[in-house]
């Protein structure tokens, strides 16, 4: 998914759940931020402190994707949640390895993931935490079939639009047709935008000679009603609550604007939400609504936003090679440490962990 839902859709989705402005900004900026925070390595201040922060992932010109290391550590716990086959802890799908790992949409190991997010609320940094697991839990339906390594499965082959949607054209049918052979099969890449754009309907053939139709929009708009339970149980702080999910007006404000904004452009469609949203197209009433991935850091630090860009919010490689190298010092302040920055990398951290050492284990999964 891209950032038209991750942040727009997300925001309306945790309003329909219940929580306010403030909070679902917080969410929905965590959420989308999971796709911009590409940089790993420390931040040194002039009090000689220093804060050490992970990525969450990777740009498309990266070494780091040609890495099944890096993919397992940022792939894996933040894009393509290993689905274990759509079967419970201590449960095998027939197969190899690869199988386990492949991506489903609302798996078991999705599940747990959003229990424990619901069940570990007593921190500052909850709400950040909740914004990536639910961009972590968008993406298990979007990503489904594809593995956050570079494997043979992710081959994508005969990829084409059978909804008619009109946002592609001839030009760019034969720039795949040369290009995606080149591409990496790591997660989606060689399929590259297809699966995270809203209001597309396709067919391709996967590395196991497999074909594949989805509707996104039936697809996403799923995922959007999972979202919407998952938020209402972290409301009541209840994993097992039964809650009535995304409500009915809801729905269909979203479909509409999922099925209509047919542009490939994924900054395109999340101007027209952010319009609709200050326009007050949805029962909260008529709110303004902003993101930049520079925003959260260059507040943390009291810098510009261009050297916020230098200092691991813009472009470039993560891993922490640029980050690291970098040994400008920045002024300390005691906000610093309730910035929503820190507490964005704070939840990532745990995220992570609990991930990668608390529930795949479970499933037969080491991958961190």
């Amino acid at each position: 998914m891209q950032i038209d839902f991750h942040h727009t859709v997300t925001y309306v989705l945790a309003r329909a759940a219940g929580f306010n402005h403030e909070e679902a900004d917080i969410i929905s900026h965590a959420a989308q931020y999971v796709d911009d925070a590409v940089r790993s390595g420390a931040i040194r201040f002039d009090n000689d402190a220093m804060y050490t922060r992970i990525s969450s992932a990777h740009k498309i010109i990266d070494p780091h994707t040609l890495d099944n290391w890096g993919d397992l550590l940022v792939w894996v716990p933040f894009h393509f949640l290993p689905g274990n086959g759509g079967m419970p802890a201590g449960q095998d799908p027939d197969g190899s390895f690869i199988h386990k790992i492949i991506c489903k949409p609302g798996s078991d190991v999705a599940r747990e993931m959003v229990a424990a997010c619901i069940c570990d609320q007593n921190k500052p940094y909850a709400l950040h935490r909740l914004g990536v697991t639910m961009h972590v839990y968008a993406d298990t339906w979007a990503h489904q079939g594809f593995a956050g390594v570079l494997h043979q499965i992710n081959e994508v082959r005969h990829a084409e639009d059978v909804g008619n949607s009109g946002a592609f054209g001839t030009l760019d049918n034969v720039l795949t047709a040369f290009l995606a052979p080149a591409i990496p099969a790591v997660g989606h890449g060689q399929a590259r935008e297809l699966p995270d754009m809203p209001f597309l309907s396709w067919r391709y053939t996967n590395g196991a000679g497999e074909v594949i139709e989805r509707d996104n929009t039936a697809i996403f708009l799923e995922a959007a009603d999972e979202m919407c339970k998952a938020m209402q149980r972290f409301r009541l702080k209840n994993p097992g609550a039964n809650v009535p999910g995304l409500p009915e007006d809801y729905g269909e404000l979203i479909r509409t604007r999922m099925a209509n904004m047919k542009t490939a452009d994924s900054a395109r469609r999340h101007e027209q939400w952010l319009a609709d949203l200050a326009a007050g197209a949805f029962p909260f009433g008529s709110v303004a609504l902003e993101y930049s991935e520079t925003t959260w850091i260059a507040d943390a630090l009291e810098i510009e936003p261009s050297e916020a860009a230098a200092a691991g919010a813009g472009p470039g490689m993560s891993g922490g090679t640029a980050a690291t190298l970098d040994f400008h010092r920045y002024h300390y302040r005691t906000q610093f440490l309730s910035s929503d920055w820190k507490l964005y990398h704070d939840a990532l951290q745990l995220h992570r962990l609990t991930v990668l050492h608390d529930i795949l284990p479970k499933y037969g999964i080491c991958s961190g």
